[in-house]
């Protein structure tokens, strides 16, 4: 039993920082239709506010890798939404905070996607990386605060620009054109009859 706990003790102290750090201690969520960013914040204990949100976001197979693997690294096909960020800080084994970027769209069809880039430096490695799909996400993020629709988009252009863009200066050309035509051929007609 001693040579048990001698071993364990010994593999314990062999770990490396990293495999001994925590996740996120807050979670910044800024896009479209937020009047202000959403904070998450809070203990990383399970059932926490904060727990909840980085395992419905993926953050820890994408930031750390995970086996098996529950990422996709092609981007979903079809069109996800409007794109949102999470920005996590992450507090390290030295005191510091290491700033982790992940993608969200909250708004796609069937669930929320996220994505986390590869290579982003978090203690002493790099992100893992991918495409991650989850259920409840959006509900979590509903729950503080996202709209629960995506916000109109805003493809109001000016009247002018309206015009321009579609397709009726040329038919104004051709109106003109033909009005001009029209003219010139009048005064030739009339020129003709009187002389």
């Amino acid at each position: 039993m001693k040579r048990l706990l001698f071993l364990f003790a010994v593999c314990a102290l062999a770990l490396p920082a990293t495999a001994l750090a925590k996740g996120p201690s807050e979670a910044t969520i800024t896009g479209p239709g937020l009047s202000k960013a959403i904070k998450i914040t809070g203990p990383e204990s399970d059932g926490s506010p904060m727990m909840n949100f980085v395992e419905a976001a993926g953050f820890f197979p994408a930031a750390f890798g995970q086996t098996p693997d529950p990422m996709t690294y092609a981007r979903p096909k079809g069109n996800l939404g409007p794109k949102y960020s999470i920005d996590y800080a992450v507090p390290g084994p030295n005191g510091g905070n290491d700033e982790i970027h992940q993608d969200l769209y909250p708004y796609a069809k069937t669930e929320a996607w996220t994505h986390m880039a590869a290579g982003q430096p978090i203690f002493d490695f790099k992100t893992h990386g991918g495409w991650y799909t989850g259920s409840g996400l959006k509900g979590i993020l509903v729950a503080h605060g996202l709209p629960p629709a995506p916000p109109p988009t805003s493809s109001k252009t000016s009247s002018s620009a309206s015009f321009f863009s579609t397709g009726k200066i040329g038919l104004l050309v051709l109106v003109l054109f033909g009005i001009g035509a029209a003219a010139v051929l009048t005064r030739r007609h009339l020129r003709s009859t009187t002389t």
